[in-house]
């Protein structure tokens, strides 16, 4: 054995999404290593087998390799706009969101980034995305509709 393969937990958490979504399986963290590893080996018109073990896996480790993979893939992102403290803004946000098909699933709203709130509060936003294209075309509707998105890193708790 000359080679040695590292499998990084984003690796992990990428093999544990794919087998949930493509194959609807669950796989523990040492049975998803095989998984993993197969994505930096050279296989081309070689067969190869894994052995997948174990579903033995609570719940709210399940729920958070998810999050963590949903956010790794583009699909779960925050943003933060600011936006003058004034009746309507909202709405103008939540509309350039509506019209790209984002999905919110969280809001802040801070009134205290600036002595002045009336020139601005900061908004974040954490929405779901199909991907990383439809999350850019979501960014691009909130600069569209006269906002300066800034992506922050998500957090669902």
């Amino acid at each position: 054995m000359d080679d040695i393969l590292l499998v990084e937990d984003d690796e992990l958490i990428g093999a544990f999404l794919d087998l949930v979504e493509n194959h609807k399986m669950i796989v523990e963290n040492s049975g998803l290593l095989t998984v993993a590893a197969l994505k930096q080996m050279d296989l081309k018109g070689k067969k190869a087998v894994v052995i997948l073990s174990g579903g033995n896996m609570d719940v709210i480790t399940m729920s958070s390799i998810v999050q963590h993979g949903l956010i790794q893939r583009g699909r779960i992102f925050s943003v933060s706009v600011l936006l003058p403290d004034k009746p309507g803004e909202l709405v103008r946000v939540a509309s350039a969101i509506a019209g790209a098909k984002g999905n919110v699933i969280k809001l802040e709203h801070n009134q205290f980034v600036s002595t002045n709130r009336h020139a601005a509060v900061e908004l974040r936003i954490t929405m779901e995305a199909f991907g990383t294209e439809h999350k850019k075309e979501i960014m691009a509707a909130l600069q569209k509709a006269g906002f300066q998105p800034e992506e922050i890193g998500a957090k669902l708790y």
